[in-house]
């Protein structure tokens, strides 16, 4: 539809131009208190940025697009191949004791075909990501720039807006929500970027099919939390038991492995008490983003919270806090 179009050349571009400036925003800032003017200090990293889309698009791209190609054609041969192994687990004799003739094998299918095709989307979202980041490289540049040269000035500018009483609070709560959100993004993709190269390399090590698009499309889903991690497991899973039973346990494995080194170590590390959102309301969040929205949703449904929930406390704060405490609501003792 032409609205929805219109609005996917706008979004998309100002939401790509908003994540890299807050990846970019610290290398500029260190730069420019190296006496480097701002300006020359923004061009200098497009600079650096195009030498790494050249390299990237010149190094992983190639084998990436053949490895989409190539899965996408063999979903039928694999789904094949997963049908003759479980038959083949089904008759060995060594696993009699595990009952497997009593599996609903229909079932069973039912649920592959179920990964498959969540497979085949998350292929197929990464082509579309792609498409549309590729439409953006024209004007986010542009947005991206304007943004890294003149955004100090946005809670000054917002700020103004507001009566004179309410000024400072509105640029305190700016600020806030900047801070909030730089520290995200930021520690997100570290977070990603680290999770990535973990399970890459097990993925190679052990010979799992497909291992650099597959883990692709784990650190992509990776930004959607909790789920995001579950869902990218399934086909890594099924590719691995297809291959051979042994590689889809230890991928399993893994994942597990690499997911438990993400928590435990790397998260704490980077977010610390950033993140102050219980994994209930984490839950309840993802799950209803990704009914009404989609996967868009689901990526972008924690740092809106996050900033709602700033935004919440401040207007408590000053609207409602002040006239529950009045002196004439007190009790009377």
């Amino acid at each position: 539809m032409p609205i929805q179009v219109m609005i996917s050349a706008v979004l998309v571009p100002l939401l790509l131009a908003a994540f890299f400036y807050y990846l970019l925003r610290p290398a500029v800032d260190f730069l420019e208190r190296r006496k480097l003017n701002r300006t020359l200090a923004i061009l200098l990293l497009y600079l650096v940025m195009l030498i790494v889309a050249i390299a990237f698009f010149a190094g992983v791209w190639p084998p990436l697009q053949a490895q989409m190609v190539n899965l996408l054609q063999n979903i039928p041969n694999l789904l094949d191949m997963l049908n003759v192994k479980l038959s083949e687990l089904a008759k060995n004799q060594q696993l009699a004791f595990l009952s497997l003739e009593k599996i609903d094998y229909n079932k069973v299918t039912e649920y592959v075909n179920t990964g498959v095709t969540m497979l085949a989307n998350s292929i197929s979202g990464l082509i579309s990501l792609l498409s549309n980041f590729a439409i953006a490289l024209f004007t986010f540049p542009i947005i991206l720039y304007y943004m890294l040269k003149d955004g100090q000035r946005f809670g000054i500018t917002l700020a103004k807006l507001f009566p004179r009483r309410y000024r400072g609070e509105a640029l305190r709560t700016v600020r806030e929500i900047d801070n909030v959100l730089n520290n995200y993004i930021v520690g997100r993709v570290i977070v990603n970027v680290a999770l990535g190269i973990l399970m890459l390399i097990g993925f190679w090590i052990l010979g799992l099919p497909y291992a650099l698009l597959l883990t692709v499309i784990a650190v992509i889903m990776n930004f959607i939390p909790i789920f995001g991690a579950i869902i990218s497991a399934i086909p890594i899973v099924l590719i691995g038991l297809i291959e051979a039973p042994y590689i889809g346990i230890w991928s399993l494995v893994i994942i597990l492995a690499a997911q438990q080194i993400q928590d435990n170590l790397i998260s704490p590390y980077v977010f610390g008490k950033t993140l102050d959102i219980h994994p209930v309301t984490t839950i309840l969040l993802i799950l209803g983003s990704g009914k009404i929205f989609g996967i868009i949703g689901m990526l972008l449904i924690v740092p809106v919270y996050m900033i709602l929930k700033i935004l919440g406390k401040k207007l408590f704060q000053l609207l409602i806090k002040p006239n529950w405490e009045r002196p004439g609501r007190e009790e009377k003792t």
